[in-house]
């Protein structure tokens, strides 16, 4: 998939998702694998184009596995969670 594709969809769901909750943006594997139909490869490229998109608008980015705080609350990125992003 080219670039251009992946900066289209990364607009279209990025969108959404900020209409919904500006402050708590969540990307699963479902999402980008299956729905999107996006290879390994374009995912991650799909997630390091985001990441850096997200954290010049000042969120905090944690992938699979991270630990973060959100609402005084302890939480971890699930397995089926590719990306969580919190505004700061």
């Amino acid at each position: 998939m080219k670039d251009k594709e992946i900066i289209c969809i990364i607009e279209t769901t990025l969108k959404e998702k900020l209409n919904k909750n500006a402050d708590y943006i969540r990307y699963t594997f479902y999402e980008l694998r299956v729905k999107y139909n996006l290879s390994e490869q374009d995912t991650d490229k799909f997630l390091d184009l985001i990441r850096t998109k997200l954290q010049n608008e000042n969120y905090l980015v944690y992938f699979t596995g991270a630990r973060f705080e959100y609402k005084n609350a302890k939480m971890k990125v699930k397995d089926n969670e590719l990306m969580i992003a919190i505004k700061e």
